[in-house]
């Protein structure tokens, strides 16, 4: 290690060693405004202890990828190629990260491209690096993608531990040293035998998360109730969706607490936590084909939307209708050798193949209305506004697969 080598102390891995170059590129604004978007978004709300940033997130993906670029043996230019994308990886995203991109319509590896490409951190990265095979390997492409976008990646090592940590719940311990130490990379990232039991904790890790953190109740209400107070700036004109990579979380909530109309209200009912409430719940376990209701198109749900409002009187601006997001488990898909022949991860586990068959268990479709009308919807059916799939005839089977878990 040399001399010009610095550390930042890390809650999750420690100390962690920059180069002269790195720290250069940290202290460019487009990275240090991760300091200030928080990693949860507005999950803060249900766990206070969750107010970790994306700035130590992308600090935790570069070392993970630096280690498991040791592990692989690659060259040292490979391994600087990987650290800085892991540092970059997240640069694009808007304030309170995934709540604001829902809105935005594209995704933050579109917009994390253009700041490395078009801003003026490109000419910073270009005196060591060709942007565009940092850019690739962000989106997984090329033969080091893998390691920061792939099935079992460093990215998502990071923040299921960092996740985990900050919100106090107590699933998201994996052991990252046995995954990293049982991989190795050819044309996708490959896990041995050895490291399939720290592979099922991590994606155990994954399923417990979902409900009880990424998809929990409250936090896609104060996510839903946050979209509408952006759509309804975005449709004032009064922020420009194509400038969401400059703002952090401060800026947005400062614009809308001096916006006019809904947005101002919406924010000041988040800030005071007087939320919405949920009126109505439709697990999407209790239809044959559940994929469907992840397919709804969004004019469906916004007519249903206004059809419901009307018929019960509802404040149209607090009525919501809510999928949660599509549970993806791509750790599922990860490839494992054993002997000479290569399996995915769900063929060689048993709990894997379980978490497959149960991985809608905890997903639903939910009406949100204001908590003064939450009485007035009593006898509404979600069925009657929506075109849903067939309902299941098996419910008694329903937690068959969490109970072959046990």
């Amino acid at each position: 290690m040399s001399n010009s080598t610095k550390f930042i102390r890390d809650s999750i891995h420690g100390n962690l060693p920059l180069d002269p170059f790195e720290i250069e590129v940290l202290d460019y604004p487009q990275l240090q405004r991760l300091r200030r978007v928080k990693q949860l978004g507005f999950i803060s709300l249900i766990y206070p202890g969750a107010n970790h940033s994306r700035f130590e997130h992308s600090i935790g993906t570069m070392h993970l990828a630096s280690k498991l670029a040791d592990q692989l043996e690659l060259s040292k230019e490979d391994k600087d190629l990987v650290r800085i994308a892991g540092l970059l990886h997240d640069a694009g995203h808007g304030p309170f990260s995934h709540v604001s991109e829902a809105v935005l319509g594209v995704n933050h590896e579109e917009i994390t491209a253009f700041v490395i490409e078009k801003t003026s951190i490109h000419d910073k990265l270009s005196e060591k690096f060709d942007t565009k095979e940092i850019i690739d390997i962000i989106n997984g492409e090329g033969k080091l993608g893998p390691i920061i976008s792939g099935d079992l990646d460093m990215d998502r090592m990071d923040y299921l531990i960092r996740d985990s940590h900050y919100t106090g719940v107590a699933y998201g311990v994996i052991d990252t040293e046995r995954i990293i130490s049982n991989l190795k990379l050819e044309r996708e990232l490959i896990l041995d035998i050895k490291g399939v039991q720290a592979a099922e904790s991590a994606l155990t890790a994954r399923y417990l998360m979902y409900p009880s953190v990424y998809q929990h109740h409250t936090t896609r209400i104060i996510n839903a109730m946050f979209r509408r107070c952006l759509r309804d700036l975005i449709n004032q004109d009064s922020l420009d969706p194509k400038d969401m990579y400059k703002y952090d979380d401060a800026d947005m909530i400062s614009i809308c607490r001096h916006s006019e109309g809904l947005s101002r209200e919406m924010m000041e009912k988040i800030d005071n936590r007087n939320l919405l409430k949920r009126a109505k719940v439709l697990p999407v376990n209790l239809f044959e084909e559940p994929e469907k209701i992840f397919k709804i198109e969004k004019e469906d749900i916004l007519k249903a939307e206004e059809e419901i409002s009307e018929d019960f009187n509802l404040n149209r601006d607090y009525t919501i209708l809510n999928i949660a997001e599509y549970p993806r488990f791509e750790e599922m898909k990860t490839l494992v050798e054993f002997g000479d022949k290569l399996y995915h991860l769900s063929e060689i586990s048993s709990i894997v193949d379980a978490l497959n068959n149960a991985r809608f268990n905890s997903s639903d479709l939910c009406l949100f209305v204001d908590k003064e009308d939450v009485e007035k919807v009593r006898r509404l059916k979600i069925e009657n506004y929506l075109d849903l799939p067939e309902p299941t005839r098996k419910y008694d089977t329903i937690h068959t697969d969490q109970v072959r878990l046990m």
